[in-house]
């Protein structure tokens, strides 16, 4: 485990602790951009909420950066904030711009190009039960 001087962020314990958080996205993602470390697949992201099954995962991409086909047991939102991400699923392919906002139900496989510099927040939450 890295020395505490060695750590790009602050630990996940201390991130998540307490019961409210205000979460700055501009300032997050500044900071994602000015890290030392080489971006992974073109985009650097960092989780800045997990609480029990929920999480919100926030991404830095660079022009022709991606995510591979996946898919997550959760329901998964795609919103971008900058730029412009291209998302494919079985159905088709979304082109996104900022503002944009595209909801998956659970176990939907997608991947993600961005055709910019474009940075986007996910969202994954459980599946419940259908209100009836």
């Amino acid at each position: 485990m890295p020395a505490a001087e060695d750590r790009l962020r602050k630990p996940p314990a201390e991130r998540f602790a307490g019961e409210e958080h205000h979460l700055d996205l501009a300032a997050a993602l500044a900071s994602l951009r000015r890290e030392r470390h080489p971006p992974v697949a073109g985009h650097r992201q960092i989780t800045v909420s997990h609480h029990g099954p929920v999480r919100l995962v926030l991404f830095a991409f660079d022009a022709g950066g991606r995510l591979p086909e996946h898919s997550t047991l959760g329901f998964v939102t795609i919103h971008v904030l900058r730029g412009a991400l291209r998302v494919g699923t079985p159905k088709g392919r979304y082109e996104l711009t900022a503002g944009s906002l595209l909801a998956l139900d659970p176990g939907i496989p997608h991947d993600v190009e961005a055709t910019e510099e474009s940075d986007m927040l996910l969202g994954i939450y459980p599946p419940g039960r259908a209100a009836g």
